[in-house]
This record gives C-alpha cells, sequence and structure tokens, in this order.
C-alpha cells in the first residue's frame, strides 16, 4: 500500500499528508524518484525531517529540521485555498462506490450510531487539492454502496456533480487498499478495479467490497516492491515498525 501510493506521487508535487501511510509514503517517493517532492501538514509544518517515527499529526518529532513551522491556516488557508496542493493522500473509516470518505459516525447493525474522529482538514482537502490519493484497509463494512455521512467529498453522486456545485479541487484520482488499487470511470465518476496486488483474485475483491465493482478486460497486477523500497522502510522510514507491522 505504501510503495503503490510513493509511486503515484511525481517529483513536482505538493502533497498534503497525514500522519500514518501517507506520510511513509511521501517520504519514501522523496528518498527514491522523487527527491524534490514537497511534503505538508495541515498543522503548519512543511518538509519535516524526523529521525523518529511519530505516531500522530501534533508529534513534536515532526518539527525536526521542518522547512516551515506555522499554523493550520498557512497550510490550509495559503496554500490549500490557494490551489496549490497536487495532492491530498486521506483515509477514513468507511468509503462509497463514488470515493466519498466517512470518518465522522457509522451505524452498527441495529443502527445505532457510533462518533469517530471526524473531518479535521480531510474536508478542505479533498475538496480543494488538485486530486486525492485515498488509502485504506479493504473491508466489506468499509467498502459499502453509501457512506452514512460525506466527511470528505469524492465525486458525490458522480456523472460530474461536483464539477457542477463549484468544488474547485479535481476529485479521487484512485484508491488503495491492501487487496488492490483502483481508478474512476470518466463519464460515470464510480469507482473501478485497475490492479489487483500479488496472489490476490478478483472474487477476493467482490467479497470484501459492499457495491459492484467494474472490472476492465486489461486488469493489470500492482508491481511489487522492490527491495531498495523494502530496505528504505524497514531501515529508515519507520525502523521501529510503528506501521508497517512486524511481520512486513
Amino acid at each position: 500500500m505504501i510503495v503503490a501510493g510513493a509511486r503515484a506521487l511525481k517529483d513536482s508535487d505538493l502533497v498534503l499528508v497525514g500522519v500514518g501511510l501517507p506520510q511513509l509514503a511521501a517520504m519514501l517517493a522523496r528518498k527514491t524518484h522523487a527527491p524534490n517532492l514537497r511534503i505538508a501538514l495541515e498543522i503548519g509544518i512543511i518538509d519535516p525531517a524526523p529521525i523518529d517515527t511519530p505516531v500522530g499529526i501534533a508529534d513534536p518529532r515532526l518539527w525536526h529540521q521542518a522547512e516551515f513551522m506555522g499554523g493550520t491556516l498557512d497550510v490550509l488557508g495559503s496554500i490549500l485555498q490557494r490551489g496549490r496542493v497536487n495532492v491530498g493522500f486521506l483515509s477514513g473509516a468507511q468509503i462509497d462506490q463514488y470515493g466519498n470518505l466517512n470518518s465522522s459516525i457509522v451505524l452498527n447493525e441495529a443502527g445505532k450510531p457510533r462518533r469517530i474522529n471526524g473531518s479535521g482538514g480531510a474536508n478542505d482537502v479533498a475538496s480543494l487539492a488538485k486530486e486525492t490519493i485515498l488509502i485504506m484497509r479493504h473491508e466489506r463494512r468499509r467498502f459499502v454502496p453509501q457512506v452514512h455521512y460525506v466527511t470528505s467529498p469524492g465525486y458525490l453522486k458522480g456523472y460530474h456533480e461536483r464539477t457542477k456545485i463549484g468544488l474547485s479541487g479535481g476529485g479521487p484520482k484512485m484508491v488503495i487498499t491492501n487487496l488492490c488499487v483502483f481508478t474512476f470511470d470518466q463519464g460515470t465518476e464510480r469507482m473501478m478495479l485497475h490492479s489487483l496486488h500479488s496472489g490476490v483474485t478478483p472474487e477476493e475483491v467482490k467479497a470484501n467490497t459492499g457495491f459492484q465493482i467494474d472490472i476492465p478486460s486489461d486488469l493489470k497486477t500492482t508491481p511489487i516492491p522492490t527491495s531498495e523500497e523494502l530496505d528504505l522502510l524497514r531501515e529508515v522510514i519507520d525502523p521501529k515498525h510503528v506501521y508497517i507491522g512486524k511481520s512486513n
């Protein structure tokens, strides 16, 4: 998941990330094919160089050798709202077939609501970044026909609705999961399968998805990580395996 996210970033990008897999992907990209990548965090940090793996968006370890230390208004206002963020890297508790994210409230089988962390800056990022990359674990309860609450807009109900209501950001580019990579149909703006990770079958993806998915005739296999990428993740970027797990 991290490697697929890193490879989707370009050398000239300014990417707004959260702590966790998005930040690891951005750091990996900068240490491989994108040395000029700029990394921003919504708390007001630009291009941090932590010597230990941060565990939260306000972790002081992110201050180390940062090129800029400001506040939320600097990043979400002066940078994001001016249209300067190329990629927003987001996740959530739920996602639907049009890439809408829910990180606010979910309903259990009895219909009882459970409130979770909410938007933070995610709605701003999803609305205003030139494109977004979404990354999350692939489970049927997370990939639903319609999210219980739209925290961060994807393509709303599809068919160019986000353009019609005036959102300036371009919307989701891809969804990366532990099973596959999705992209979006340019007409309907529905999620469609782009590539399967090694060893994963279309049936496995279907079984873990709560809505019908389109499978193209030219379905690809996600390129596997190189030994260099794995070494960087395990030994340099996340040596204590805070995010990548002990068994990976």
